[in-house]
């Protein structure tokens, strides 16, 4: 299937959104920036408090929320990721959950970063720690040698003079109001129930020598959230990640993009825009942003085994081939079937789904060739019944199995939203508050909101 620059995950640009630490500002990513300027561009956000940001109103942890999605909503486009360190893990949590229900104008999330991050539920957190941290602000702002004190405590080594001046002058100018807040509130609230379950590529990057927030204590903290976490442990390292091996984070961070992040086909901007948009509803947005992620590469099948897995794939190559970054729509067809999930009906010589994918699949193993030209005979000849049937299934079982397994690749090829970019529906933007729909239906006819490459057709051939 030819793709487009437009839909190719390879090269799209990509910008990673970092919330930083208790204390902390945008520019403690700086380094961190400098460092992955070739692969992705870093923007940090000044939470209210903090930073550039720090005479800001006071803000409780929902109020902070809504600050980084209202910047997001003006600021990111095209494909993005979104992070966070320490106090901001978990406030990303909290905006990613949002953006994957489709509850922001957001759209375009394909992974996260979260570097020595403070998980959804409360904090762990020595208390006798907590109340002398909260003395130092009892008469304003963090005095010069109680900053120091935090440095010390949170470094394994002694930054170097550079990163040592930037993250004093951060903590010097921090509101004694915010950093009360997230110490008493913030880190205390159990923000699992409004999380749950985000199954999107993650990154976590840990040292050994963070007390609470370490890397022997990161899995336990976020694997129930996390399912496709990778954990990376940075030795000799304490909770100030960005300042202390910059270098090393970046190099991570990189690795997890190109393995992780860039897999799939990216939706072109002004598709993204409609998504993100007042006409769709939240809940048809929330399906769009979860579809559109990555796929994961290390999917375990939950019904088929590995090996039938892998003839599903190759099955799939054959009725609908996929140019570039491609979805794995047999990982997806498996995850349905895990889910109980069809078109609601079944061919009455054919048992349930998951059961006929298993006799199906494994008959055509038995005479499935490594040869890819006789592939494509060999399947054709099974579709049109003229197979020698040997196995559970007679040439027409067989052939009438093919057919909900080409209806099953060709619904998950075609749910993704670059697909529908790409062949040009967008009759999902018909809902929103008040619901809209189309002024006029004839033909060559697009109207105002619409894409300017709607109605585009996909080449011959392109879908068996």
């Amino acid at each position: 299937m030819p793709t487009d620059n437009a839909s190719a995950a390879s090269g799209a640009p990509l910008t990673l959104y970092l919330l930083h630490a208790l204390g902390a500002s945008s520019g403690s990513f700086d380094r961190l920036a400098e460092k992955l300027d070739d692969d992705v561009r870093v923007q940090g956000i000044d939470l209210p408090g903090f930073g550039s940001a720090a005479s800001a109103p006071d803000a409780t942890l929902d109020e902070t929320v809504e600050h980084v999605l209202r910047h997001l909503a003006g600021h990111a486009n095209g494909p993005w990721m979104l992070g966070g360190h320490s106090m901001g893990g978990k406030i990303a949590a909290l905006v990613a959950a949002r953006v994957l229900r489709g509850d922001a104008p957001l759209f375009g999330l394909r992974g996260m970063v979260l570097m020595a991050p403070s998980p959804p539920r409360p904090e762990p957190m020595d208390e006798e720690r907590r109340e002398r941290m909260l003395s130092w602000v009892d008469g304003g702002a963090i005095s010069e040698q109680d900053a120091e004190t935090f440095i010390d405590q949170n470094t394994a080594e002694p930054l170097d003079a550079g990163a040592h001046s930037l993250a004093l002058a951060d903590l010097r100018r921090t509101s004694p109001t915010a950093w009360r807040a997230w110490l008493e509130t913030g880190s205390r609230v159990d923000a699992t129930a409004e999380v749950q379950t985000l199954d999107i590529p993650v990154l976590v990057l840990a040292g050994t020598d963070d007390a609470d927030l370490g890397a022997a204590a990161q899995p336990e903290l976020l694997t129930s959230v996390y399912p496709r976490a990778r954990f990376t442990t940075f030795p000799d390292t304490g909770h100030m990640i960005p300042l202390e091996r910059p270098a090393e984070a970046a190099a991570a961070i990189s690795r997890f993009i190109a393995d992780e992040v860039r897999v799939g086909p990216v939706v072109p901007d002004d598709w993204a825009r409609l998504i993100a948009g007042d006409r769709v509803d939240s809940r048809v947005r929330g399906i769009l942003a979860r579809r559109s992620l990555p796929d994961d590469r290390g999917y375990a099948p939950a019904v088929l085994d590995l090996a039938q897995l892998t003839l599903l794939r190759e099955i799939a190559d054959l009725v609908v081939p996929q140019d570039g970054p491609a979805i794995d729509i047999a990982g997806r067809v498996d995850a349905q079937l895990a889910r109980g999930e069809g078109d609601g009906w079944r061919h009455a010589d054919l048992p349930i789904d998951a059961e006929a994918y298993r006799t199906g699949l494994d008959q055509m193993a038995a005479t499935w060739p490594t040869d890819p030209v006789e592939r494509a005979e060999t399947f054709r000849a099974a579709v049109e019944g003229e197979a020698d049937a040997e196995g559970p299934f007679d040439a027409a079982q067989l052939k009438a199995w093919l057919e909900d397994v080409r209806n099953d690749l060709v619904r998950q090829w075609l749910a993704h939203p670059a697909s529908m970019a790409r062949v040009g529906y967008d009759g999902f933007a018909t809902g929103g508050r008040p619901i809209r729909g189309f002024v006029e239906l004839r033909l060559g006819r697009r109207e105002d909101w619409e894409p300017a490459n709607v109605g585009g057709t996909i080449a011959t051939g392109d879908a068996a």
